[in-house]
């Protein structure tokens, strides 16, 4: 797309653009026909919201027409009938075959797809390459990002353990920021929701989900172009994670309610036909609630993306300076409305997962006197 460089620098929220200076930059491109701007912008959005095999920062078109790229390429690593290691830039993002050891491999739409010399792919009636594809463990901007934001955290918090230890449990520099965050995960989510005796066991998991995903929603709004919490393959994991915590570490009791919920409350006779609609209810509940996490996760981030996009993508197909101002008020808004969901969605998801656990580790009384069991 000719105006990539500049899409990616209105998505990035930076105080210093203007809209004239897009008004100005479309104008001396001269009139392009609007179905077509469309088709450019609704296949950069796309592009956008996938993962890819290399970091493209900006493109621009030559007055030959030619696109080029600026960005850095990342290890493809493949197996087909061995390990294949090479650089995705031997793709040159998706318009060369890449040949290694003998065989040969095209990149279309985020897929590596095994191929002849010149590339040729077999497609069903829907359009849908039917191609062998070797098995891919490459590492894709999304697992690039999540390495960093690993990285990332590892150092902060590292840093803020020393600076506790040697200056008297004050925290100084950048950890001053980030201790009442981390207070307040383990008071006002942690505490209430888990309880006193078993918080603490969790509060790893709870301060390393809050923050790995609040990292990594920013870094969605920065030029980088990661969605990472927009994946759904991502979200799937981290729920997958929450739920296998919740019922791993589940007591008794949790397990107990999930299979008789009534209790002792009444004989088994009189519960049994309550129990044929309670039972299967409560077994679903116990998959729904983390489809709720990553549903909730993945829609939100998603659609931040299309609909911050989308109104950037307004000025180019107004090109005025009435048009393009106004959509890059409206963009500028939704990306401080963006920030704000970054660390929402972070702090919804790490309330919940602390709401199941504190389900999953719940225990009750039990009355050593039987008639005494139903109060």
């Amino acid at each position: 797309m000719q105006n990539a460089f500049l899409f990616r620098l209105l998505f990035a929220i930076t105080l210093f653009l203007s809209a004239g200076y897009f008004a100005n930059g479309q104008e001396d491109e001269g009139k392009e026909p609007i179905n077509d701007i469309k088709s450019e912008i609704k296949e950069y959005i796309d592009h956008h919201l996938k993962d890819s095999h290399d970091f493209s920062l900006f493109s621009w078109s030559d007055a030959n027409g030619e696109l080029h790229h600026v960005g850095f390429p990342l290890p493809v690593i493949l197996w087909d009938g061995g390990l294949k290691v090479f650089s995705s830039s031997k793709f040159h993002h998706g318009e060369t075959v890449a040949a290694v050891d003998g065989n040969y491999y095209k990149l279309l739409h985020s897929k590596i797809y095994k191929t002849d010399a010149e590339g040729a792919l077999s497609l069903d009636d829907q359009e849908h390459p039917t191609n062998a594809k070797p098995l891919d463990f490459s590492l894709t901007k999304s697992v690039f990002m999540i390495f960093i934001t690993g990285l990332l955290m590892f150092w902060l918090f590292t840093s803020l353990a020393r600076s506790y230890t040697k200056n008297g449990s004050i925290p100084k520099g950048i950890g001053r920021f980030f201790e009442p965050i981390v207070i307040y995960i383990r008071d006002d989510i942690a505490r209430p929701n888990i309880g006193e005796k078993k918080y603490r066991k969790y509060m790893p998991y709870l301060l390393t989900i809050f923050f790995f995903i609040w990292f990594l929603n920013i870094f969605g709004l920065t030029p980088l172009g990661v969605n990472v919490t927009g994946n759904i393959a991502v979200t799937v994991a981290l729920a997958l994670i929450t739920f296998l915590l919740t019922n791993f570490t589940g007591t008794k009791d949790y397990w107990k309610h999930l299979f008789d919920p009534l209790g002792a409350t009444m004989p088994w006779y009189g519960k049994l036909p309550l129990y044929i609609i309670l039972v299967p209810i409560e077994l679903l509940g116990l998959f729904i609630k983390p489809f709720a996490l990553l549903i909730r996760l993945y829609a939100n981030m998603q659609a931040g993306h299309i609909v911050l996009m989308s109104l950037i993508g307004l000025m180019f197909i107004f090109k005025s300076w009435l048009g393009s101002p106004l959509s890059f008020g409206l963009a500028f808004a939704i990306s401080l409305i963006e920030i704000l969901v970054a660390v929402l969605q972070a702090y919804i998801f790490t309330m919940l997962s602390a709401l199941y656990f504190g389900f999953a580790s719940e225990e009750h009384e039990h009355p050593e006197d039987p008639e005494l069991a139903h109060l």
